[in-house]
């Protein structure tokens, strides 16, 4: 949510923050402290922050797309922050990412091609690559800049993006697939939220599932993204908007969540394809066996069927959910793009 870097006295004399406030990162410092508490805030609406302490920020600055901010954090460890935004937490991230991959590479018969849109951390990939039976994955980013200071930073990752079965990609994700002729067994969208300005809402829409993303994938193929807050009062803002949009393109879709803590809320996915999702945990623990290199942290069998359960507001929502994505009418979450402020 950044146009610029802002300093300026911290007036209280006990701590500095590090914080997104009206499209600009503030770095707010008491010069006469010699040691110094610093905080980051996100501002998830007009009337709400989450704060986190600092160790220090190890990268900020805006590319030609996105605000970027990598920050190392007392709680969290390393945090990723764009436009303003949390994207991924060293100490959490694998709840996120084990439910955004594995899932749909486990109801997947033989998924041996991933194409991962966005995802430019690599955390994405690295959970993809631990399937055994994947032969190639494209990870398509559109901000170089990203990519290269994660891959720089997060140690976590290194091993991934030296691996030889993956192929990086920078460019649109949207411009990458329609001049692609091969077709993949597994569709992710690692993509950041939609915000207004961002870079990424048109990818929401159902004109690019229905035109452009849906013929890429073979016959079984299964298609998953993230699909933004799915938390009790925020499920509304684009979750049961971006799932009610696949549900007019895919035969089978799924909504599930969890609860990833750095998020300060329950987050959202969403599944589908147009062979039938079998999600069964028994056969999934067989499969997680077999099929993937290590041990999960988060993700078994029964955690996954059991994510797939809504609470009744939640599901009673995305039930009666009416709105469809498109150019002309997105929704968005609290917050605004690098485009907004040009």
């Amino acid at each position: 949510m950044s146009e610029a870097v802002e300093f300026f006295p911290y007036n209280n004399g006990f701590s500095s923050k590090v914080h997104y406030e009206n499209s600009h990162l503030i770095l707010d410092q008491n010069q006469e402290e010699e040691k110094q508490d610093s905080w980051f805030e996100e501002v998830i609406d007009d009337d709400l922050k989450w704060s986190f302490a600092l160790n220090r920020v190890l990268h900020k600055g805006t590319s030609v797309y996105q605000d970027i901010a990598l920050l190392d954090t007392k709680r969290f460890g390393k945090v990723l922050v764009i436009d303003g935004k949390m994207q991924s937490a060293e100490i959490d991230e694998y709840i996120y990412h084990e439910c955004l991959i594995h899932p749909a590479l486990l109801c997947h018969p033989n998924p041996k091609t991933v194409f991962i849109m966005g995802g430019g951390e690599g955390s994405t990939a690295r959970e993809a690559l631990r399937h055994k039976s994947v032969e190639n994955v494209i990870m398509c980013d559109i901000d170089q800049e990203v990519v290269d200071f994660c891959r720089k930073h997060l140690t976590a990752n290194h091993d991934a993006f030296r691996n030889k079965k993956l192929n990086l990609v920078i460019n649109d994700a949207k411009a990458e697939l329609e001049k692609r002729e091969e077709k993949f067994d597994i569709i992710v969208g690692d993509l950041a939220d939609p915000v207004e300005g961002g870079p990424c809402y048109q990818l929401y829409t159902k004109s690019f599932y229905e035109n452009i993303l849906k013929p890429k994938l073979n016959n079984n193929g299964i298609f998953v993204t993230q699909a933004g807050p799915g938390g009790l009062f925020t499920h509304k803002e684009v979750f049961s908007s971006i799932y009610n949009t696949i549900r007019q393109v895919f035969k089978y879709v799924r909504a599930y969540t969890a609860h990833v803590p750095s998020f300060a809320d329950t987050w959202g996915w969403v599944i589908a394809s147009d062979q039938p999702l079998s999600i069964d945990a028994a056969k999934m623990d067989i499969k997680i066996a077999e099929r993937i290199e290590g041990e999960l942290l988060y993700l078994n069998g029964a955690t996954f069927v059991s994510s797939t359960i809504l609470n009744k507001t939640v599901a009673k929502t995305l039930k009666n959910e009416t709105h469809v994505y498109t150019e002309e009418s997105a929704r968005f979450i609290h917050g605004q793009g690098v485009a907004c402020r040009n």
